[in-house]
């Protein structure tokens, strides 16, 4: 165990990005390029409130060179707020102000402005993620912040950080699943009567208004067509009063640096763009990210970001589609409720107490949320269940 070396990196560039990827498995949100790219864009920095520190963990190779294999890493960042999170702790943070104490800075395990479930102690083997876990307690421990933050972990290693001493928390989330469906009407077909025909009526509505849509991934996605998308992401964040967190210049990289795991969906009215939605995926699940229009167009929202991308899904044979955070509108259109975890570390022990004590009560919320959600199922029996085995 001596031979383990634990360091804190400010960026990748010295990671090879195999040896990472490999510890991804696959989930396009961890990628050596995605998490790069918004360091290299400027997305990810301490003036933005996103310190890249992350905690790796080295053992020599076999050959006796000196030369180190990475065999653990953990995507963290030191946080000067809360924005870009989608597990909100605001209340937590002011009710430290109240009382004179600083919230801020604090430690986050997650992927920035990405509320999509995955890994967070990338590791193969149990004693490696639990030789992580110790790294980012010691860390939160010996350093100036007020708490420790892992989000959206993965179940097996949630139940360790809670192991380790961490407190949990659970949100909701809507996720689509693929039961091997053949086509789009495959899909509408194991739908409720009245769900099918609010579908349908939305899709209708939008090939009606002469709106035509390219789904383009990887080599076929053009300049023009990031101008456009960064262009309407943009707007969405203008619509909102809000500033967006990622750039032209980021779009761009991990269209150069991992076309492969991206799709664009891009809405056409008479030829001209209006509107446009950001997914990434592998083969096994689609995230879906990020849209914006020019035009509004009823039920344009929904066909570019959710119909075009379950089409996708079945085309290509990926069995999950995350719809991203909140949205009980998502429910009416197939997807379903997930719960989804997160992990909470306080130094301060009244504070840790008093928010273990919220985190109980909320617990319990969320669990009478979901059960009045699973009764409101939009399906008229459950997926795939008259699928031939």
């Amino acid at each position: 165990m001596h031979e383990v070396e634990l360091k804190v990196l400010d960026n990748l560039e010295t990671v090879p990005a195999a040896e990472w990827d490999a510890l991804a498995n696959g989930n396009p949100t961890l990628r050596h390029a995605f998490l790069q790219s918004m360091i290299d864009a400027g997305c990810t920095t301490a003036t933005t409130g996103w310190l890249p520190q992350f905690l790796t963990l080295w053992r020599p190779t076999d050959s006796g060179n000196g030369k180190q294999t990475l065999c653990g890493a953990v995507p963290l960042y030191v946080k000067g707020h809360s924005y870009g999170e989608y597990v909100f702790d605001w209340a937590w943070a002011e009710a430290y102000q109240r009382h004179g104490l600083d919230y801020y800075p604090k430690l986050l395990a997650a992927v920035p402005f990405t509320p999509c479930g995955g890994g967070r102690l990338l590791a193969r083997t149990a004693t490696d993620r639990r030789l992580l876990i110790d790294g980012l307690l010691n860390l939160a421990r010996d350093s100036d912040v007020s708490s420790l933050h892992v989000l959206f972990a993965e179940p097996d290693e949630h139940k360790m950080l809670l192991d380790a001493g961490m407190m949990a928390r659970t949100a909701v989330q809507f996720h689509w699943h693929n039961a091997g469906y053949h086509d789009f009407t495959d899909f509408l077909a194991t739908l409720s009567h009245d769900k099918r025909k609010k579908l349908k009526q939305e899709r209708r509505r939008v090939a009606e208004a002469g709106i035509t849509f390219r789904r383009v991934s990887g080599e076929d996605i053009r300049d023009d067509d990031w101008d456009f998308f960064a262009s309407c992401y943009r707007r969405t964040y203008r619509e909102h009063l809000s500033t967006p967190y990622l750039s032209r210049e980021f779009f761009g990289l991990i269209g150069e640096r991992m076309a492969e795991n991206v799709l664009l969906v891009i809405a056409e009215h008479n030829g001209i763009p209006i509107a446009s939605a950001l997914n990434l995926f592998d083969t096994h699940t689609l995230y879906g990210r990020y849209w914006g229009k020019t035009e509004f167009h009823a039920s344009l929202h929904f066909e570019t970001c959710y119909y075009q991308a379950l089409e996708f899904c079945i085309e290509r044979g990926i069995q999950v589609f995350e719809g991203g955070a909140q949205g009980e509108h998502k429910l009416a259109r197939g997807f379903l409720p997930v719960k989804c975890h997160s992990a909470h570390w306080l130094k301060h022990p009244q504070f840790a107490r008093a928010v273990e004590d919220f985190l109980e009560r909320e617990s319990g919320g969320i669990d009478q949320y979901v059960n009045e959600l699973e009764g409101s199922s939009p399906y008229r029996r459950p997926p795939g269940s008259d699928k031939k085995l």
